[in-house]
C-alpha cells in the first residue's frame, strides 16, 4: 500500500465509518494520563492528514484541552480520533479503528515521563517526554504561521 493511499475503518459497532490517508504509514503511542484514560490503556495513533467520515451523527467530541478534542463513537463508545482543535489538519486516529493494520509499523513513544511503571514496550524507538511533544507542536504550529 502507497503512503498516500487511503485505509478504511470504524468504531466497534459500525456506526462510524471513516476514510483516512496517513501521513506516514507508523505508529505512535502515547502514555499522557489523558489518552490513558480515555482508552483504557495507552493510545495507539497513526497521524493523518484527511479523515472522511461516513455519517458524523454518531460522532462525539471532547474537548480536553484548549488547543486538541477526542472524538469517539456516542453508540459504543470506541475511542477514534484526536485532533488539533485549529483546524491544522492533524489528526491521531486510533490504530485499533483501522480494518487493517498489517501496514503499519511502531514508531516512536510520547510522554514517556508520564508512563506508569507497571508496563513496557520492547524494542528501541525515539521516547520523547512530554515537554518534547509539546515544543514539537509549537514548532509545527509556528512554521504554519
Amino acid at each position: 500500500m502507497a503512503e498516500s493511499a487511503p485505509v478504511s475503518g470504524g468504531c466497534l459497532c459500525g456506526a462510524v465509518r471513516f476514510r483516512a490517508t496517513p501521513a506516514k504509514l507508523e505508529m505512535d503511542v502515547c502514555h499522557c494520563g489523558m489518552c490513558r484514560r480515555w482508552t483504557g490503556g495507552v493510545f495507539m495513533a497513526v497521524p493523518c492528514g484527511e479523515v472522511t467520515i461516513e455519517d458524523e451523527s454518531h460522532l462525539g467530541r471532547y474537548p480536553s484541552s484548549d488547543w486538541a478534542e477526542r472524538q469517539f463513537c456516542s453508540v459504543c463508545g470506541s475511542s477514534l480520533f484526536w485532533r488539533l482543535r485549529d483546524g491544522a489538519g492533524h489528526v491521531a486516529v486510533s490504530l485499533q479503528s483501522f480494518n487493517d493494520l498489517t501496514p503499519f509499523t511502531f514508531l516512536e513513544e510520547i510522554f514517556i515521563d508520564e508512563k506508569p511503571g507497571l508496563y513496557a514496550f520492547a524494542g528501541e524507538r525515539p521516547r520523547l517526554t512530554g515537554a518534547e511533544v509539546m515544543a514539537r507542536f509549537q514548532a509545527e504550529q509556528d512554521a504554519r504561521t
